[in-house]
């Protein structure tokens, strides 16, 4: 299946830090490429998988499931780590679930966990319907594009498939269950106006998490806050998150 022009992958190599960057649902690494070509420029080893049925169409993303999401950025992660000598995951939505599963999963080998209005929490009606309704309608409107700012897109799918929407909750649940296995860092970026994921999330992590967790309140951007006002913070904000906890140098030696 062609992928569509923007949504590729984006990888580039750099010093012995490197960052992975998962990206959300319907969506494609256009939402998190100014953001990885930031981290890049600073001299980060730098990785943006293209999650499977993403960036093509929604009839095929229709034939994936989270767990299809999850073992390719599970796959960037153990390749970013076999060239670096840290890592950090960061990802935004249903991204920063991954990137928050992977911290789980991995413990120590994540050095620190950067996210953007991150989903673990179904708070929506559909959602909880997802696995009926998923038999007799096979997709609804889509929720990519929720940004503030005037001129900027997000390349996402106009139709969210209800199959796989339906395989998220069973991620959520893993990630809620496994909260408390996450010692590492974490910084949360929450967009007080966000019209795709509700604050039930960003207040479950405030409830569960303990002092290695840090909230920042975004005021001028929407979900996909990477695109929007706010990005720049959200930039800066992460670029100085890992210079604060990595152990090793940013950049190679010259």
């Amino acid at each position: 299946m062609p992928v569509l022009p923007g949504a590729e992958p984006y990888h580039h190599e750099g010093g012995d830090v490197g960052v992975l960057l998962c990206h959300g649902f319907t969506g494609s690494p256009q939402s998190m490429r100014p953001w990885a070509e930031h981290l890049a420029a600073a001299g980060l080893t730098v990785s943006l998988p293209r999650l499977p049925g993403h960036g093509t169409t929604w009839q095929e993303m229709s034939r994936t499931r989270w767990e299809d999401w999850y073992a390719e950025v599970d796959k960037a992660f153990a390749d970013l780590r076999g060239r670096c000598a840290e890592a950090f995951v960061m990802g935004l939505s249903m991204g920063g679930s991954l990137a928050l599963r992977l911290a789980e999963v991995h413990r120590d080998a994540v050095q620190g966990v950067v996210v953007v209005n991150p989903s673990v929490v179904g708070d929506t009606p559909l959602l909880r319907l997802a696995p009926v309704v998923k038999w007799v309608v096979p997709s609804i409107p889509g929720v990519a594009g929720d940004i503030k700012k005037a001129g900027v897109a997000e390349l996402g799918y106009t139709r969210t498939p209800v199959r796989a929407a339906a395989t998220l909750p069973r991620l959520w649940k893993l990630v809620r269950a496994d909260i408390h296995k996450i010692t590492q860092p974490v910084l949360v970026f929450h967009s007080r106006d966000d019209h795709v994921v509700k604050p039930a999330s960003t207040a479950f992590l405030r409830a569960r998490m303990g002092q290695n967790l840090e909230i920042r309140e975004l005021t001028d951007s929407y979900h996909v806050a990477t695109l929007d006002n706010d990005a720049p913070m959200i930039f800066e904000g992460s670029l100085d998150f890992i210079r604060s906890h990595a152990s090793v140098p940013l950049t190679k030696d010259l």
